[in-house]
């Protein structure tokens, strides 16, 4: 996510970190590098003028702080002014005093609406709400099936009809009321550009339903497209928030940094993978603190809490003090890391990593090849792998459809692994995952969380 934006944040503060005492010429130095990296990143114009202005305004003469070398001013006053421009602070969503609270979606043809509205649902009911679909999209082929498919897999039912989607919408609300769902999603036709057919359907809809929540789905790839496309659809549907999909794809991450001070809306929620458990509110700060290669170590955590199985990170860590950790541990490791997403992501939120590991590209195929090795391993060698010798090595390798060089690179970097483990404090960072659930009492799970009721939202 925003790699190439990354990379050269990365060097602009590294070479900033290297210098001594800092004044103006330097700043303004280190200011048109940071122009140069916004604009590459495809930011819009005058969010580049108003950033690289605060940032001027606070790091001259004497705001540079005593306390902090001016480097490290610097970097923090970049820092925040990045989180500023992001947003700010995390939308807050409340609920409607009656239910369902209706939430309605919009946006082109492509953007991923339909996975969107299934991530939503799915990211509603891990808040303890009841969400029911809505699918209105009558105008592409298929889309009501995909909807059907994505809820069914998140576990949420799915309403629509043959008939036009004003009616569809309206009778989808009479149903959640009737089921006694207390989130309504609407996901609504789009097209492959703006045109006065699709704003007039999607008022219509938003007439009809009075939604309390109307958000717009844009592809983060299209950079200052999905700025425009923004702006368009808020003249029509006066939208409260921007979900951008598409992050995970997306190196430069113009549409991100630009469309809360363009058109004044905060993004609600990212997706940052193709399934819908890559979803996510979207954290302005941790987004800057991750584009200044600073990673995202609250988002990581937050992500293991959800993913990872408490007995088996306690199992490992037990074997890891006691030097027996074996392929069978890591392998069951390797499974529960799986489900926090792709591998590539997890690593880019892991703070110091460096450029060339968290850039190398980790294709599934190349996990599916470990998995393969060790499973073709005998449970006698999966615990005590200096057995594998030679023709062992040659017996793996046929059988996981591998080289014996597959082979041998598997055992020399999981005994630098098992070094590395030994030499780091991972036992309580990983214990520490369960630990956190059960001081919280499963706070993750409960309806509240941060969202809580507001009468501004009642219907």
């Amino acid at each position: 996510m925003f790699e190439t934006l990354t990379d050269r944040f990365e060097g602009i503060l590294t070479r900033l970190r290297s210098r001594g005492r800092l004044g103006d010429a330097e700043v303004a130095e280190v200011l048109r590098e940071i122009r140069v990296a916004l604009l590459e990143a495809d930011v819009n114009l005058n969010v580049v003028r108003d950033l690289t202005e605060r940032i001027r305004a606070r790091c001259t003469g004497a705001e540079l702080s005593k306390s902090l070398t001016p480097a490290q001013q610097v970097i923090k006053v970049v820092n925040e002014e990045l989180t500023e421009t992001l947003g700010g602070t995390q939308f807050k969503l409340s609920y409607a005093s009656k239910p369902p609270t209706v939430v309605l979606l919009a946006g082109l043809q492509g953007s991923g609406k339909t996975t969107a509205a299934a991530s939503l649902a799915r990211w509603f009911r891990q808040q303890g709400r009841s969400p029911y679909l809505v699918g209105a999209d009558l105008q592409r082929p298929a889309a009501v099936e995909q909807l059907r498919v994505l809820g069914a897999s998140v576990g949420v039912g799915v309403f629509s009809e043959p008939t036009d989607p004003v009616s569809v919408s309206r009778r989808g609300l009479e149903e959640a009321e009737r089921l006694g769902r207390d989130v309504l999603i609407v996901d609504t036709a789009g097209r492959l550009a703006i045109d006065k057919e699709l704003m007039e359907e999607v008022r219509r809809i938003s007439e009809a339903l009075h939604p309390h929540y109307t958000f717009l789905v844009v592809d983060s790839m299209t950079g200052q497209d999905a700025v425009r496309t923004a702006e368009a659809f808020n003249a029509t549907l006066s939208l409260d928030g921007v979900i951008l999909t598409k992050v995970d794809g997306d190196a430069r991450g113009g549409a991100a940094l630009s469309v809360k001070q363009v058109v004044g809306k905060p993004i609600a929620f990212v997706s940052t993978g193709e399934r819908p458990a890559d979803f996510e509110p979207f954290h302005p700060d941790r987004l800057a603190n991750r584009i200044l290669g600073m990673g995202d170590v609250l988002s990581l955590i937050e992500k293991a809490e959800r993913n990872y199985d408490q007995q088996v990170a306690e199992k490992a860590v037990e074997r890891l003090q006691a030097g027996r950790f074996s392929f069978d541990d890591f392998l069951e490791q390797l499974q529960q890391v799986k489900k926090m997403g792709p591998l590539q992501g997890v690593l880019g939120m892991l703070p110091g990593m460096p450029k060339e590991v968290k850039n190398a590209k980790i294709e599934e195929k190349d996990v599916a090849k470990v998995e393969a090795i060790i499973r073709s391993m005998t449970p006698k060698e999966r615990e005590e792998p200096n057995l594998i010798d030679g023709s062992r090595r040659l017996r793996i390798a046929n059988g996981s459809g591998t080289s014996a060089a597959d082979v041998n690179n598997l055992l020399r970097q999981f005994k630098e692994m098992q070094k590395m483990m030994r030499s780091l404090p991972m036992g309580r960072m990983m214990g520490g995952v369960g630990g956190r659930q059960k001081r919280s009492g499963g706070r993750n799970k409960k309806k509240g969380g941060r969202v809580t009721p507001s009468a501004r939202h009642s219907r």
